[in-house]
C-alpha cells in the first residue's frame, strides 16, 4: 500500500488521518530555549495556553530536519515501501527540502516520492485525501503526482487575520508594509498563491473581512465545482458563519471544517479564519 506523509503545516481533519491513513511528521515549536514536538509534546490547547501566558517568549517554528524525516519514514514504513510525501510550499519553508534530502538518503531502501504543494493548510489536506482515493481507484504514484501538477495552481487559500502582530513577527508574509503593520486595528486578508502568502487587502471590521474572503474566492473559482475547507485558529463561531455563508455562494461538492495547525497559528495568529477551495472535477 502507498504510504502518504505530510507535515505539521498541513491541516488534515483527524477523521481523515484515520480513514485515509495519512501520516503527519510534526514540526518543532520553540518558546525561547525550549523546543516541543507538535502533537507529541504540545497539543493545540496547550499551545494556546502558552501563547496566552504573556510571560512566555513569542513562539517560533522550525521544519523537521532531514534526519527527523529519515527516522520518521523508517518508524512508519517498511523497506521497499513507496511513500508519497506531500509538503507545504518550498517558497515559505525548508520542509520540502528536508524531505528531498531524506528521500535521497534512503534511495534503494525506500521509494520516497516528494511533492511540493506550493500551498499549505487544508489545500495539502485535500491533496492527501485525493492521493489515497486515487490509489484506491488503482492509480499509480506517477499518475497521482501528474494529477497534482495539473491542479496545483487551482487550489486557493484565503485567510483573514484578527491581528497583524503574528504575521509581522513571523516574517513569513510578503508585502507587509510598515504602514500597514502600524494599522493594528485593521483586519488584513491574505492570499496564498504561487507558493507565497501576500496581504492583498485590509478592511476595518471582521464582518467585512469575512464577506471579502467569499468575494475573492468567487473571483477565483466562479461556479466551478469545489471541495470547501474552512479553517480557524480558535474562533469556531466565525468559522461556522463563514462555512454557512460559503455554502450559499459556491458550487460545493463537499465541505469540511478544521483547526489551523500550530505551525500556521504561529504565523497568522489566534482569530485567523479562512477558506480553502480545492477543484472537485
Amino acid at each position: 500500500m502507498l504510504g502518504i506523509v505530510t507535515d505539521g503545516a498541513a491541516d488534515v481533519p483527524v477523521a481523515w488521518m484515520e480513514e485515509f491513513d495519512i501520516k503527519r511528521i510534526p514540526i518543532n515549536v520553540h518558546f525561547g530555549e525550549k523546543t516541543y514536538t507538535q502533537d507529541v509534546e504540545l497539543t493545540l490547547d496547550e499551545f494556546y495556553k502558552m501563547v496566552d501566558d504573556k510571560s512566555n517568549p513569542f513562539p517560533k517554528t522550525s521544519q523537521p530536519s532531514p534526519h527527523q524525516f529519515v527516522e520518521y519514514y523508517k518508524q512508519n514504513f517498511q523497506p521497499g515501501d513507496t511513500i508519497l510525501s506531500i509538503h507545504i510550499t518550498s517558497k515559505l519553508s525548508g520542509t520540502y527540502a528536508s524531505a528531498v534530502a531524506a528521500a535521497e538518503e534512503l534511495k534503494g531502501t525506500y521509494n520516497v516520492v516528494t511533492f511540493d504543494s506550493l500551498g499549505g493548510s487544508m489545500g495539502v489536506g485535500f491533496m492527501c485525501r485525493a492521493a489515497r482515493q486515487l490509489e484506491r481507484a488503482g492509480k499509480s504514484v506517477d499518475e497521482i503526482v501528474r494529477y497534482f501538477e495539473s491542479i496545483r495552481d487551482q487550489v486557493h487559500i484565503i485567510l483573514t487575520l484578527d491581528t497583524l502582530e503574528y504575521a509581522r513577527r513571523s516574517g513569513r508574509v510578503g508585502t507587509l508594509s510598515a504602514a500597514m503593520a502600524s494599522l493594528l486595528n485593521v483586519k488584513p486578508i491574505a492570499l496564498l498563491q504561487n507558493g507565497l502568502v501576500n496581504m492583498v487587502e485590509k478592511v476595518r471590521t471582521r464582518k467585512t473581512a469575512l464577506e471579502r474572503v467569499i468575494t475573492l474566492g468567487k473571483e477565483l473559482v466562479g461556479d466551478k465545482p469545489v471541495y470547501l475547507g474552512v479553517v480557524h485558529a480558535r474562533d469556531i463561531e466565525s468559522c461556522k458563519a463563514l462555512l454557512e455563508e460559503a455554502n450559499k455562494h459556491f458550487n460545493v461538492k463537499g465541505s469540511e471544517m478544521t483547526d489551523l495547525s500550530i505551525s500556521l497559528a504561529i504565523n497568522f495568529g489566534p482569530g485567523t479564519v479562512g477558506l480553502v477551495l480545492y477543484p472537485a472535477e
